[in-house]
């Protein structure tokens, strides 16, 4: 359900700080909780049973349910066309002869492990590529899922608030349904409320694509460090 003044009804995961909180509880139970928001971290707190709701049976599973196959390794990523936080039209052609690191964010995201964590990765990403020569030809790419909201104006306000370097980190928006088709290759399932496109609820994936434009391997969820995401980059800028 809505919490007023901070975030609309979504569906996502959360966490507890005590695994106790959960251990009483089965599927299907409804619960109500206390959601305690810091600066890097969100849990739940005070978790009570209040009822029971039937489970809708999971739906056969499809290679994929968008249509789109997920990337294989050495796959060469979609060709989608994007506009930057500049309001300037960008091809992910363009991007070839750079390694890429690519996340899927939108900047209304309310969860600090979510969007919020995406950016702060990569905050710590773009430090290590600024100062290690190694990884002169990597770029950022944070591909925003909310065309709705984030505009070139607000992409470019956000990436200024993180002090994000326009010639190493680039936020990208578009066409709502060729956003979906793109992020869909990487395995990111979007999901918008019918009565309102800004009622999003989505999964993490963070990917690193290499100079040809090939696809190498992503990473899923948010339980990924900045260096393990360094040192994969590093070895994929160095390789021969």
């Amino acid at each position: 359900e809505d919490i007023p003044g901070f975030m609309m009804a979504m569906t996502m995961p959360y966490k507890v700080r005590d695994a106790k909180e959960f251990a009483p509880l089965t599927p299907g139970d409804l619960i109500t909780a206390t959601l305690v928001i810091v600066s890097n971290d969100a849990y739940l707190t005070g978790v009570k049973k209040v009822g029971e709701a039937p489970l809708e049976a999971p739906a056969a599973s499809a290679p994929a349910s968008s249509g789109f196959e997920l990337l294989k390794e050495g796959q060469p990523i979609p060709g989608a066309k994007f506009t930057n936080q500049d309001g300037q039209p960008v091809e992910m052609a363009s991007f070839k002869g750079s390694v890429l690191a690519i996340t899927f964010i939108y900047t209304r995201c309310p969860m600090p492990t979510f969007c919020p964590l995406m950016d702060r990765h990569f905050v710590t990403v773009q430090a290590a590529l600024q100062k290690t020569p190694a990884l002169a030809t990597v770029k950022l790419l944070s591909v925003s899922f909310d065309p709705l909201t984030d505009t070139p104006p607000v992409l470019k306000k956000h990436a200024e608030s993180l002090k994000a370097d326009p010639r190493v980190w680039s936020f990208l928006t578009g066409d709502r349904d060729e956003v979906d088709q793109f992020a869909a290759r990487f395995g990111v399932a979007i999901t918008r409320e019918m009565n309102d496109q800004r009622d999003i609820t989505h999964n993490l994936r963070t990917a690193i694509v290499d100079a040809n434009g090939n696809f190498v391997k992503a990473f899923t969820g948010n339980e990924w460090s900045p260096d393990e995401l360094i040192a994969d980059l590093e070895r994929v800028a160095t390789a021969k």
